[in-house]
């Protein structure tokens, strides 16, 4: 009934995504590669992570 107060897990991982997305390519700028490596893979998780709960989702 309430459905539409709940929060959206998809909008959250996107959020934490584009977050960590923002951070390794700071990183990268600043010439820190191993916490660029860290945070593309943490990214990366995220986004299959993401990828699933939208498949779901359409299902």
């Amino acid at each position: 009934m309430f459905s539409f107060l709940k929060r959206d897990p998809v909008k959250k991982l996107r959020q934490q995504y584009d977050t960590k997305a923002e951070q390794a390519m700071l990183a990268q700028r600043k010439g820190d590669m191993r916490l660029f490596a860290d945070l593309t893979s943490e990214a990366e998780e995220l986004w299959a992570q993401l990828e699933k709960l939208q498949a779901e989702k359409n299902s």
